[in-house]
Formats: C-alpha cells, sequence, structure tokens
C-alpha cells in the first residue's frame, strides 16, 4: 500500500487551470522533490493534500483513507503535516510554547480539565513537554537552549526551523514542506538539506518538499515531479530530471531548451 497517491487531480479558479490531472504516487519512507516555475501550481497541490484547497476532480488516498473531502484538522489527525511557503509563527511565543502547541491533535483536555487539573491532565502535559524536548533536541543547539525565548528573538533560518519542529512534534507519517530554504543564505539551505535527510533517516517520517534551490532539491530528492501550467510535465531521478529537455525549456525557455 502506497503512502500518498494522486490521482487526476484538477483544480480551477474561475477560467484558470492551477492543476490538470496530476498523478503521484508516494511511498513509505520518499524524499519527493516538486519543482516548477512561478505559477506552476505547486503550492496548490499541497493545499489539496493538506485540506485547505477542495479538489475540482480526481481524488487523493492517504494511508488508505480518501482525504480530498476533508478538513485540515482531519488530515493532520491522519499524520500529514506541512509548513508553509510563508513563515507562520507567533512572535510573542516561546520555542517551547510552539512546539507544545503543534501537539495540540493528541492531547484530550477541556475546560474542565483545564481548570481542575485532575492527575491524567499533569501527566499529559508532562508528556507533551517531554515530546517537545525531545524534538527540540533533534535540532541540535539550533532550538533547544532558546526554550524560553520569544520567537520573534530567533534568526529567519531558525524560525524556520521552529516551524519544521511545531510540524514534527504532532509525529506525521508525511511531512509537505513549502520552501523551506527560501531567503536563505548557501550555508544555511545545506543545513536544511541536511536536516531533512536526518528527519527522513532519523525519524522515519515520509517528506514530500517544494523547493527553487535546485541544489537543494536535486541533493535531498530520491524522485522529482515537475509541473508547468498545472500539469506534470516530467517525473523521475535527480538525474533525469537535470537532462530532461521539458524541464529546461520550462525553466530557461524554449531557445536554451533547443
Amino acid at each position: 500500500m502506497s503512502l500518498l497517491e494522486i490521482q487526476s487531480v484538477s483544480v480551477v479558479f474561475g477560467g484558470l487551470v492551477a492543476v490538470k490531472k496530476v498523478n503521484l504516487i508516494i511511498e513509505e519512507g520518499e524524499i519527493v522533490g516538486l519543482i516548477g516555475p512561478n505559477g506552476a501550481g505547486k503550492t496548490t497541490l499541497f493545499n489539496c493534500l493538506s485540506g485547505f484547497q477542495p479538489v475540482d476532480e480526481g481524488a487523493i488516498s492517504f494511508q488508505n483513507y480518501s482525504i480530498q473531502t476533508m478538513a485540515p484538522h482531519q488530515i493532520a489527525a491522519l499524520g500529514l503535516a506541512r509548513t508553509f511557503q510563508t513563515s507562520r509563527i507567533f512572535k510573542r511565543m516561546t520555542v517551547l510554547d510552539h512546539v507544545l502547541l503543534g501537539q495540540h491533535g493528541h492531547q484530550h483536555t477541556g475546560v474542565w480539565g483545564a481548570i481542575v487539573r485532575p492527575a491524567w491532565v499533569i501527566q499529559e502535559e508532562e508528556t507533551s513537554r517531554e515530546r517537545g524536548l525531545k524534538i527540540l533536541s533533534f535540532f541540535e543547539d539550533r532550538l533547544r537552549p532558546r526554550l524560553d525565548d520569544f520567537a520573534e528573538t530567533l534568526s529567519y533560518a531558525n524560525r524556520r526551523r521552529l516551524e519544521i519542529a511545531r510540524a514534527l512534534v504532532s509525529e506525521p507519517k508525511l511531512l509537505l514542506l513549502d520552501e523551506p530554504t527560501a531567503g536563505m543564505n548557501p550555508h544555511e539551505s545545506a543545513a536544511i538539506a541536511r536536516l531533512i535527510k536526518k528527519i527522513r533517516d532519523e525519524l522515519g517520517v515520509t517528506v514530500f518538499l517544494i523547493e527553487h534551490d535546485m541544489k537543494v532539491i536535486m541533493g535531498v530528492s530520491d524522485r522529482i515531479l515537475v509541473l508547468d501550467h498545472g500539469e506534470k510535465i516530467a517525473e523521475g531521478l535527480p538525474e533525469e530530471i537535470r537532462h530532461n529537455h521539458d524541464v529546461v525549456e520550462a525553466y530557461l525557455g524554449r531557445k536554451h531548451g533547443a
């Protein structure tokens, strides 16, 4: 059974076809890259997978559940987590609070429990804290020493790491990363690339990522899917994609493609 199956998925905005009959299968343990020129439909496809964008045609199966009509929180509960292209942190929330927030789907404390605080609520909070600290330690000295710092005090690269940590603490089976190295210098981009491999190799999380940095995408991906104007124009190993005529033409134009 495949972890994720996308079958002939299409999305139309008015008269604009954002995604057109895209097919893709992702197996557990893979790192799959998604590339394409600006406006190719990459983020729209991610929005479909995470429940933020309705699908006009086609089907999406995750862990053998049909998810194309599910709400985002229902999909997240199945084990799919994501980060976004633009940073989404709470500036006046601490680093630890961010990762505790990422565990809300696993917690059962309601208003009554929060007020009365029986033993099971205290235990649940302790378990959440331990899980949060474990995930923050995964990022070595980047986040763990800054537990009580407000997110706004972090560097740009560490804010992106914090978003990934918040997603990982929910214990996903599949992690969607939308341009995780956007705005970073080559040194930080290389560090994020190593982190992505570490997430797969040490945590066992399958990764599907959008990335414009070709060095990163070619270096971390087992396979790469290429979209152009909403359509899949290529899929294959990084070396195959690097020399694919249609991909070169989509990025550089017909003159260079020829």
